[in-house]
């Protein structure tokens, strides 16, 4: 008896050697110095203009740009919605072109133009959008809102420019659309309230179009 329990235990100190042997094998040495500078932030300089203001901030590399504007500039009118570019809810315009601010590094946008929310209008002169979605009743708790009317304001600009979309529409005189292209266009941004018919006659009347 004594015999087999030695050799149970010289097999289970043999397994256990061996694991751990093979982990050293496997893994790359790391010193304290490395492993601490692993979790350290990577900091650098960022200049940009938002709402038409020059803005020169340091900012983690890993920073999305919805987080600057909304954490380093307090540009909160710029919504957090899904974070993975799904709802629209943080769409920004950038060199004239509306893109989910929360997919990009802020890092990537040295020297562009960005215009939030904010930048658009102010309760006391609002953008032809802002009150058209007021007109409109283009919101509900308003969460997506900000989101919306970046998005529908540079949408005007795309058919004006004649950036072409999924719904093939014949456009007779420009910024003149239908509801077709309209909602093909506004489609990245989702209003979890429902209001997208409301949404739509406000762009449909700032296109010049009637409502």
């Amino acid at each position: 008896m004594r015999t087999i329990k030695a050799i149970e235990m010289n097999r289970r100190h043999l397994l256990v050697g061996t694991s751990a042997s093979t982990l050293a094998i496997a893994l790359p040495a790391v010193s304290a110095a490395q492993a601490a500078r692993t979790d350290d932030p990577v900091v650098t300089k960022v200049t940009v203009e938002v709402n038409g203001q020059a803005r020169a901030l340091e900012v983690d590399t890993r920073t999305s740009l919805l987080d600057m504007l909304r954490e380093y500039l307090d540009l909160t009118g710029t919504k957090k919605g899904c974070d993975h570019g799904q709802c629209g809810a943080c769409t920004v315009i950038v060199n004239g072109r509306r893109i989910n601010s929360c997919l990009s590094l802020a890092i990537l946008h040295e020297g562009d133009s960005i215009t939030t929310i904010e930048g658009l209008g102010r309760p006391d002169n609002l953008h032809p959008m802002q009150a058209a979605f007021v007109k409109h009743d283009g919101y509900q708790c308003g969460y997506c809102t900000s989101g919306q009317i970046c998005s529908a304001v540079a949408v005007l600009d795309e058919i004006k420019a004649g950036i072409p979309s999924h719904v093939s529409t014949s456009l007779t005189e420009s910024p003149q659309v239908i509801d077709a292209e309209i909602r093909e266009r506004m489609s990245g941004n989702i209003c979890r309230c429902g209001a997208y018919s409301n949404i739509v006659e406000a762009i449909t009347e700032v296109s010049g179009r009637k409502a």
